[in-house]
């Protein structure tokens, strides 16, 4: 059975933030009874929701629960169900790498709110075009970024601290990366290779790789 034919290999996810934890309809036992109900509308076996509690939406990056949820997707395929857009990412440019992930490993998105069912081609549709927008909002903020940038380097403005980790610490986090590993499994590498973090630290996160790709964009 192909990953799009086994639509009942159905993950949830749900996530608040602090700020969300008590508001009605925004809360955890909301979004999972939404999942739920979906699931079994749809005939799907919802397997698990994981949930990201008391947590930011502005970046995947220190979400452990949703890494570890699309790690396993890319491994064993099956749908991804969360119940508001928002839930999974607040940000385009992540939705957009999301959704190409779920494309080259071939598992399936759906997500409520918004009409994003990769699992029919109406849905995959609107994926595209939101996935269109992103791109293209994220190429604006780029050019934008960097032309803000080389004038404040002509203005003779030194951006950005300089990191602490040796040049081939730094080539080895860009390498790996693009391979195409996450940010997890980058950690997991360096943590097996016992590569001290920037500050001398023993443990690497995915939280962390990000700080250090970010800054290489910036000096770059």
């Amino acid at each position: 059975m192909s990953h799009r034919e086994g639509k009942s290999n159905c993950y949830g996810y749900a996530r608040v933030s602090t700020t969300e934890q008590h508001q009605d309809g925004a809360g955890l036992p909301a979004q999972i009874t939404q999942l739920t109900s979906e699931a079994q509308r749809r005939g799907w076996e919802l397997q698990i929701v994981t949930e990201d509690g008391g947590l930011s939406g502005g970046s995947l990056a220190n979400r452990a629960a949703l890494i570890e949820l699309l790690d396993n997707l890319d491994k064993v395929g099956g749908t991804l169900m969360v119940a508001k857009l928002d839930r999974l990412t607040r940000s385009v440019a992540d939705f957009a790498q999301i959704l190409e992930r779920s494309r080259k490993r071939g598992w399936q998105l759906v997500i409520l709110d918004s009409q994003v069912d990769t699992t029919t081609a109406a849905g995959e549709m609107v994926a595209t075009m939101l996935a269109t927008v992103a791109q293209w909002e994220r190429r604006i903020i780029s050019d934008r970024t960097k032309a803000g940038m080389a004038e404040r380097r002509r203005q003779g403005v030194r951006l950005g601290r300089p990191t602490l980790l040796p040049a081939k610490v730094l080539a080895d986090i860009d390498r790996l990366r693009q391979t195409g590993l996450t940010l997890a499994a980058v950690a997991n590498q360096l943590n097996a290779e016992q590569v001290p973090t920037a500050q001398g630290g023993a443990k690497w996160y995915p939280a962390t790789v990000a700080k250090v790709l970010n800054r290489q964009v910036l000096a770059a």
